[in-house]
């Protein structure tokens, strides 16, 4: 019996919830609990300010410690901002899931997250050989090794059959990091927001729960920048694939180009791939 209701769950998490695990942003909806996830995603992107291409790795711990709460741990590393890649910081991310209402084929989730993240770049790229900031105006920040800072916000999801709409609505906070200090050209505070969908393509009718998964993307990220010294925004798109094999393990193809803004950038297109593996019932219960 056990089993069977093991092999149920995850027959829920693959085929009602697959098509909500989005590149871009989190879903209102948690993994498992009592489940861990490792995740790598690397980026690679063409730099503004001197043309080089810049890659970034994002190894990650992910925690369902309960149905409603989860929490990542992430490092980072890039080459982004100085020639060589090195280590930049390290984030932390919390979600509490608040809302949930389940149909049959259909779901509608609520939750809540907040980040920090503690980063040790400087804010503009370092020209090579000098030591020192080459001159070129970037008024984007973000968590992801951009910035120390903190962020929360909130997540509504809506999965009706094989489609999943999400939207997102945060506030961030930038701060120093630890080893630059803020410019005061640039916002301290954004608001970021997003929409995203996601269709399960694959398989079109249920056999086993080893079916392999194939999933489309497409998601609509903006931030604007409110403090008045550097008032400005953007808007980008991001399509996306992903594979899912044995319900467990997971494989992301996307793209990231801005659609149209006026906020001065270091990257304006991004590709990322991104390998997760999940373990359930880590603890087993006596």
């Amino acid at each position: 019996m056990k089993r069977a209701i093991l092999f149920i769950l995850l027959l829920l998490f693959k085929y009602a919830g697959a098509q909500e695990l989005y590149v871009s942003t989190e879903p209102a909806s948690n993994m498992p609990a009592n489940s861990l996830g490792i995740r790598m995603t690397n980026k690679f992107f063409k730099m503004e300010n001197d043309g080089r291409t810049g890659m970034r790795f994002e190894p990650e711990l992910m925690w369902g410690i309960s149905k409603k709460l989860m929490v990542h741990v992430a490092g980072l590393a890039s080459n982004q901002m100085q020639s060589s890649i090195e280590p930049e910081g390290g984030s932390i991310y919390a979600k509490y899931r608040f809302l949930s209402k389940d149909e049959l084929h259909s779901h509608f989730r609520m939750a809540a997250y907040v980040k920090g993240a503690v980063i040790n770049n400087p804010f503009y790229p370092v020209v090579e050989g000098h030591g020192s900031t080459k001159p070129y105006k970037n008024a984007e920040l973000d968590l992801e090794g951009g910035a120390s800072g903190v962020a929360a916000g909130i997540v509504a999801t809506q999965l009706i059959h094989k489609l999943a709409v999400s939207a997102t609505l945060g506030y961030n906070r930038f701060m120093n990091n630890t080893k630059d200090n803020l410019p005061y050209e640039m916002s301290a505070n954004a608001v970021n927001y997003s929409v995203s969908a996601g269709y399960l393509l694959l398989p079109r009718s249920y056999r086993s729960f080893e079916q392999t998964n194939l999933n489309l993307y497409v998601e609509l990220l903006g931030k604007a920048n409110t403090d008045a010294v550097s008032r400005n925004h953007y808007l980008d798109i991001a399509p996306a694939i992903q594979f899912i094999f044995n319900s467990a393990t997971r494989l992301d193809l996307a793209y990231r180009t801005q659609l149209f803004g006026d906020m001065p950038r270091n990257v304006f297109n991004t590709f990322v791939l991104r390998f997760e593996h999940n373990i359930f019932n880590v603890v087993k219960k006596k």
